[in-house]
Formats: C-alpha cells, structure tokens, sequence
C-alpha cells in the first residue's frame, strides 16, 4: 500500500494584542469581531451582528492600523461623525495589530452582546 506524502506549511498568524487581555495568535484573515471576541474573551458588543449598521463593535487601534476600509465601514463611522475608532466587525486580521475595546457588554445595559457576526465581512467588502 502506497502512502500520501504529507505537506505541511508553516503558517504565520497574526499577534492580536488586546489592552487588559494579552496578545494572542489568531488564525490569518479571521474577522476582528471574532477574534477579540473568541480568542482574547472579550465582551464586545456587535449588536447588529457584524453588518455594519451599529457601530458597537467600535475600537481604538494603538498599533497595527490597516490601511484598508470598507465602503460600509467609512459610510457607517462618516454619517455618525465618528473619528479615531473603527468597527471591528469591518476588519480582518492579517497583521499584527494592538487594540483597544471600546464597546463592552459590561455596564452597556444591554442583554447580550448580540448576535453572533458570520464567518466573512458582511456586507460584502468594497474596499477603498
């Protein structure tokens, strides 16, 4: 019997630092909701679930801005005149990045934090 050879990659993933949490890898392209949320167990508000309407998911980047933004992102942080924070729920994590939680279930008097945002950007990325 012939066996496949096995490949194995070595995958380089990002550093997401959390102020008040740690730094923690997280897997390449992951959604930054979900990561602050799932891997540094923070309890960031996405209350629109990640679509970009809400802009709970607000944080402040200390280091390891991305350049890139989504129409949805900018047109939802414009018409609310909201500078210096971007919306988690719009940002991947394919670099080394430090943030901070801005939005946090915790005293928000919310419920819940919301529902659960989907595995990939929503809407759709236009980025700009």
């Amino acid at each position: 019997m012939r066996l496949s050879p096995v490949i194995s990659y070595n995958v380089v993933m990002p550093n997401l630092t959390v102020e008040g949490y740690g730094t923690f890898d997280v897997p390449i392209d992951k959604r930054l909701v979900l990561a602050v949320e799932q891997d540094a167990k923070v309890d960031i508000l996405h209350a629109c679930g990640g679509n970009a309407r809400c802009t709970t998911c607000r944080v402040e980047f200390v280091d390891g801005e991305p350049t890139k933004i989504t129409a949805a992102e900018k047109s939802c942080l414009d018409g609310r005149g909201l500078t210096g924070v971007r919306l988690s729920c719009q940002i991947l994590c394919d670099q080394d990045m430090t943030v901070r939680a801005v939005s946090r279930l915790e005293n928000s008097g919310r419920p819940d934090s919301g529902g659960t945002p989907a595995e990939t950007i929503t809407p759709p990325p236009e980025w700009q």
